[in-house]
């Protein structure tokens, strides 16, 4: 199911809010647990079954981890069967391809379909096993609390990952204030807008240039093309993000920002500790720490940072533009650790233009699956001498989609909510309530005629 759905805004969320607000609060959870279940089996339904083994396996995991005196043979365990399904099911096919490429007939695929939302749900269950061994939380002896935990149908599909430790208290007890139900219901409606009003039509753009042959086209159009999917990757994720966190906030739960405005960055440092913020703590937590992090020598952190990203790229997806992808991030990284970073802060504008370029250039990797296809579209767009800026092509695409390329851009910076929050007075905070239903009511207007519209994250 999907957010951005009139089944989803109308025929669950609106009933699933009522139901649960009038519910005692001992049944709070149990109803919001069924409801997770419906959710995801509503596209899904066979692989519930899969994530409710893993919410008990990893439950069970962590009450044996808790008591056992072998707790490393346990998480180590615990570690390979979490990891080993994800690599079955996301994986497989992308090795056998491999192995294939060295025989004349290739390998055969298997029949595999990726759970939606499996990277996410599994990489939250290994934060919480790994803390329980740690001796960083307390054990959950709950299964209801633990399995909404794993499933709430808020960030279950597409992130923000969750830690356990920062939930905790929430599973037991929360808050379910009006003030907090309106501000997520405003932080909903954010999101929505984001996905519907710009990632929806900058992603037009986009499909429309990336059907074009890449060996002809201009410099100008592909750089129109590859702006219009940096926008929408933005949008369609920090969107779905919002939406995630105003929910949860409806139901009484604080999430964790995901996304800081990410493309006012001066560096790729910086620009990866305000994108997708939940998966990079993650890895840094529970992999470039647990290698040594940047305790260790040079060359050690260096390694630990290429092994890093190219987990964060396979992370992404089984293609090997997504490793090319994460090692592309490792060494700009890298360089920026040894020297280039400290240059950076001190020239100012410049460093946001090649932040933006580097960052462009990587989305242009992420974005098309085929390595001859990356070479042709990334060779067009520093084709100077064709730049096609008059041809008619670009035109048509320019005057078609300006207008919310300008929205967009805008919004990215950040300007626009800094003027509110300048110059709208405290007293007429309702106005913001007012935005965001009259936001609601333009989206519903949008979807009514729209089809299928998933978020890009979905298929990682």
């Amino acid at each position: 199911m999907v957010f951005s759905s009139i089944v989803f805004l109308f025929y669950f969320m609106v009933p699933v809010l009522v139901i649960y607000r009038l519910m005692p609060s001992k049944g709070k959870n149990l109803f919001l647990f069924i409801a997770s279940l419906v959710f995801y089996a509503w596209g899904e339904p066979k692989y519930v079954l899969l994530m409710l083994f893993s919410a008990v396996f990893n439950y069970e995991s962590g009450l044996f981890i808790d008591k056992t005196e072998k707790k490393k043979l346990a998480i180590i365990i615990n570690v390979i069967v979490n990891i080993g399904i994800l690599i079955y099911f996301k994986y497989t096919n992308f090795v056998l391809s491999w192995v294939g490429a060295f025989f004349p007939e290739g390998a055969p695929m298997l029949d595999i379909v990726l759970p939606v939302g499996i990277s996410f749900y599994t990489f939250q269950a290994l934060s919480y096993t790994v803390d329980v061994y740690r001796g960083k939380t307390e054990v959950q002896k709950s299964f209801l609390a633990f399995g909404l935990y794993l499933s709430l149908f808020p960030q279950l599909i597409a992130g923000p990952i969750v830690r356990y430790n920062d939930v905790a208290k929430q599973l037991k007890e929360r808050n379910h204030s009006g003030t907090m139900f309106m501000d997520g219901m405003t932080r909903f409606c954010v999101g929505l807008c984001k996905k519907v009003i710009i990632a929806n039509n900058v992603g037009n753009l986009w499909n429309n240039i990336s059907a074009y042959d890449f060996t002809g086209i201009s410099s100008g159009l592909a750089w129109m093309g590859i702006i219009a999917y940096t926008l929408q990757i933005y949008f369609d994720f920090s969107g779905y993000s919002d939406m995630a966190i105003g929910l949860g906030k409806m139901f009484g739960f604080d999430f964790l920002e995901n996304f800081d405005y990410p493309y006012i960055s001066k560096s790729i440092t910086e620009f990866w500790r305000r994108w997708h913020m939940s998966l990079s703590s993650w890895f840094r937590e529970y992999v470039y720490i647990p290698m040594g992090g940047n305790r260790v020598g040079k060359f050690r952190m260096y390694i630990n940072i290429l092994t890093v990203w190219m987990l964060t790229g396979l992370w992404h997806g089984a293609s090997w533009n997504f490793v090319l992808w994460g090692l592309y991030y490792a060494l700009i990284l890298v360089i920026e650790k040894a020297f280039l970073k400290k240059v950076l802060d001190k020239i100012g504008p410049i460093a946001h233009v090649y932040t933006m370029v580097l960052v462009i250039v990587g989305w242009a990797l992420f974005s098309l699956e085929g390595l001859p296809d990356v070479i042709s579209y990334v060779r067009a767009m520093f084709n100077f001498h064709y730049l096609g800026l008059d041809e008619g092509n670009f035109l048509y695409n320019l005057t078609s989609y300006a207008g919310v390329l300008i929205i967009a851009i805008l919004a990215a910076t950040g300007i626009p909510k800094k003027l509110y929050d300048k110059f709208m007075p405290e007293k007429l905070y309702f106005v913001k309530y007012v935005l965001a239903a009259a936001g609601f009511i333009l989206c519903t207007a949008y979807l009514v005629d729209e089809t299928f519209n998933p978020f890009l994250y979905f298929r990682f």
